[in-house]
């Protein structure tokens, strides 16, 4: 019973990690229609952005926040420069362009900081396991780091006039013009947003994972996989799908198919859906008439 409860809570520790990253992939897709392939990679850059800063001696907590504003800064950017010319592109295009800033940067932290593992700097120490040791420090902080930054991002959606402005143009951009939206301006604010919760959540794994230039490639998949399953449309949906995804991983590795078959789950997963549930658990289903 110790063991089902603490794969349970392992679980839910890292759902929580791949639920910002659902989330992630959720506002760009809501903005574009498009799954943005390279937020793994950007939240991975991120994360080695955040160690150059630890290891030049700053504090962990300041070296994080600035790093997510340097990643804010760097999404809006990326929607300036590569992302708003493509808006009439066909949809192939854009494809290519997030496939091409997923190995951009893929190769440029190969460049810079190496393809050698490098350990990650946990904020909540290495002590004795909390809980009657079911859940390490990390796992428990992270969660509730994780808990922090999706609570702030629900109010500042919900209850905020920027947040509103942002869901309005990210779901009828012509008719939010028609009230004086600036859509694109907003659409760069949800890249940034979703480049800063990336980097929180890269910052978040790289202790259990280490640091290299492909370990949120399967965290991507995941996330991936949660978007999916709680349904991409819906931000509460994904974060929901994105706590299952890590529940099922945990479970399902210890318990059916081994740890070695873990990732073939994220693909079972979406294909399952994508089958079963295009829409998701959450998601709406649009109708057209032609």
């Amino acid at each position: 019973m110790d063991g089902f409860l603490h794969q349970l809570i392992s679980g839910i520790a890292t759902g929580g990690i791949y639920a910002s990253m659902a989330l992630a992939l959720v506002m760009i897709y809501q903005a574009t229609h498009l799954v943005n392939f390279a937020q793994g990679e950007m939240a991975m850059f991120s994360t080695y952005i955040a160690l150059t800063l630890i290891q030049a001696g700053l504090p962990y907590w300041p070296a994080l926040l600035i790093t997510v504003v340097v990643s804010f800064l760097a999404g809006m950017a990326i929607e300036r420069v590569l992302m708003r010319p493509m808006a009439m592109a066909p949809v192939l295009a854009s494809v290519g362009v997030f496939i091409g800033l997923l190995l951009v940067f893929n190769s440029l932290a190969g460049l810079i900081f190496s393809y050698t593992l490098q350990p990650f700097p946990s904020p909540f120490g290495a002590g004795a396991p909390l809980l009657g040791g079911l859940v390490s420090r990390h796992e428990l902080g992270a969660t509730a780091v994780t808990l922090a930054v999706l609570l702030m991002v629900y109010v500042f959606f919900r209850f905020t006039s920027l947040g509103l402005a942002m869901r309005a143009a990210a779901y009828n951009p012509v008719s939010s013009r028609l009230v004086g939206v600036r859509v694109g301006r907003m659409l760069a604010l949800g890249w940034g947003l979703a480049a800063a919760i990336g980097a929180v959540a890269g910052a978040m794994v790289a202790p259990v994972v280490f640091l290299d230039p492909n370990m949120m490639s399967g965290v991507l998949l995941y996330a991936f996989a949660g978007a999916l399953l709680g349904g991409i449309t819906n931000p509460l949906g994904a974060v929901v799908g994105g706590f299952a995804v890590g529940v099922i991983e945990n479970l399902g590795g210890a318990y059916l198919v081994g740890t070695e078959l873990k990732l073939p789950m994220a693909l079972v997963i979406i294909v399952a859906v994508l089958v079963l549930r295009p829409s998701g658990l959450f998601g709406r289903i649009v109708v057209s008439r032609v």
